[in-house]
């Protein structure tokens, strides 16, 4: 079972295979794994001790960023990817990014994002769409319209808590879409970065 594995000079951290979207271009319609590592599917959702054991286990030479982004939304476990990410933060000096969807407010109403302040270094979050009918159209939530409402409420959120804070698109979309949510980003004063296509290894990143 790979919990943690190597793609571009990072550490990733595959800690779910849960996911509240159905992204059209999303990378595990491709294969069951990404940059030829083992099959990213989990037999089992791991618990704390089992991610650190993992961790542990694994050889960390040379690599200084930890990244939570497997074959699953890693805020679906936010509470145990930040008991796992402070034990991380204690144990290194490993700068620590979450990839995430921003939909955590739906996923888990209870979770306190505070909790990210101090422990999680950046946040890149999925935008995906320049407004919520082509977002539905693209990122196919299973909480319907409201989501993309819900996602910009995140990112800002986020600029408080974490600071940096960027967005990202795939180039699936139009040309014109990418220039409006360009406009978007540049409004709330979030980065955007455009991410090729799922048939390239760069998507993951």
């Amino acid at each position: 079972m790979t919990i943690f594995y190597e793609f571009g000079g990072k550490l990733y951290a595959n800690i779910t295979n849960k996911c509240p979207c159905a992204c059209v271009f999303c990378i595990r319609k491709n294969g069951d794994s990404i940059g030829g590592n083992d099959s990213l599917w989990l037999s089992h959702e791991p618990d704390i001790e089992e991610i650190i054991s993992a961790y542990e286990a694994f050889d960390k030479t040379g690599l200084s960023d930890l990244v939570f982004c497997g074959y699953g939304e890693p805020m679906t476990r936010a509470d145990i990817r930040i008991e796992f990410a402070k034990y991380v933060k204690e144990h290194t000096d490993m700068t620590i990014r979450v990839n995430t969807n921003g939909l955590v407010p739906l996923i888990d109403p209870d979770f306190d994002t505070e909790k990210m302040r101090g422990v999680i270094d950046s946040v890149s979050i999925s935008l995906n769409a320049p407004d919520k009918e082509s977002y539905l159209e693209v990122t196919k939530p299973k909480f319907g319209i409201d989501s993309f409402d819900v996602m910009l409420q995140f990112a800002k959120k986020m600029k408080d808590v974490v600071g940096d804070v960027a967005f990202t698109v795939v180039d699936v979309i139009s040309e014109e879409q990418i220039s409006a949510c360009q406009e978007l980003s540049d409004d709330l004063g979030i980065p955007l970065r455009v991410r090729h296509n799922v048939t390239n290894n760069e998507s993951y990143t």
